[in-house]
């Protein structure tokens, strides 16, 4: 199992996503989703790598993708964003009996649900994601498959108010389990990454037992 320790970022007022993303790039190290656990039927590995850190009250995520093809339909808040080129942050902080699954398509549509497995999810509020800070270097519009080779760019800012069913005041000290992955089930290479391995028959990522530790520093 993978072990992180998310640094903490200390910033006296708010900031932009720009700022926070340029704070992320001086502070951070990258970290790799480079883990095919379904290589027989699903061999295709984009480039994937992300920097984390919290700020107490915010967890920064930012993603970087090279990838052959690049897919995104889907506009809707909590709509079908895996068929697209998206990637994905999934975090229990109740030691694995439930968890949040962030997902966003590279346009930045996000997809965010509660609960204890792949059956059994409670959508988040459509208000409470509209909390959540997203950019791209792809925008905003939705686009038909795009193919070639891509590189883009996306940089999230999660308050913890997206936590709706943990009370969580501060994420200093929090300890955490997490998984971190990149999919796009309907792009002409349909490809399974993770950063923590995954050891199912077929590609699943509502799986929190297969979860790496994630720590937060005070």
């Amino acid at each position: 199992m993978k072990n992180l320790t998310i640094k903490k970022i200390d910033i006296s007022s708010p900031v932009s996503v720009q700022e926070a993303a340029q704070l992320l790039t001086n502070e951070t190290d990258l970290e790799n989703v480079d883990i095919l656990n379904w290589e027989k039927a699903y061999p295709y590995k984009p480039g994937v790598q992300f920097r984390i850190a919290h700020t107490g009250n915010e967890i920064w995520l930012k993603f970087y993708v090279q990838e052959k093809n690049i897919l995104a339909q889907e506009t809707e808040i909590n709509g079908d964003v895996y068929k697209d080129s998206t990637v994905e942050f999934f975090i229990s902080v109740d030691e694995g009996k439930n968890y949040y699954n962030f997902e966003f398509n590279c346009i930045g549509t996000p997809h965010v649900g509660y609960g204890p497995g792949r059956g059994n999810r409670t959508p988040i509020l459509p208000e409470v994601i509209n909390q959540i800070d997203i950019e791209s270097t792809l925008g905003n519009e939705p686009f038909e498959e795009k193919s070639g080779n891509f590189s883009w760019e996306m940089m999230i800012c999660i308050p913890v108010q997206c936590f709706a069913f943990d009370k969580i005041e501060n994420l200093g000290g929090l300890k955490a389990t997490a998984n971190f992955y990149k999919c796009g089930d309907a792009t002409s290479d349909p490809h399974f990454v993770t950063w923590n391995a995954v050891d199912t028959e077929n590609p699943d990522y509502h799986r929190p037992e297969f979860f790496g530790q994630i720590n937060f520093e005070e």
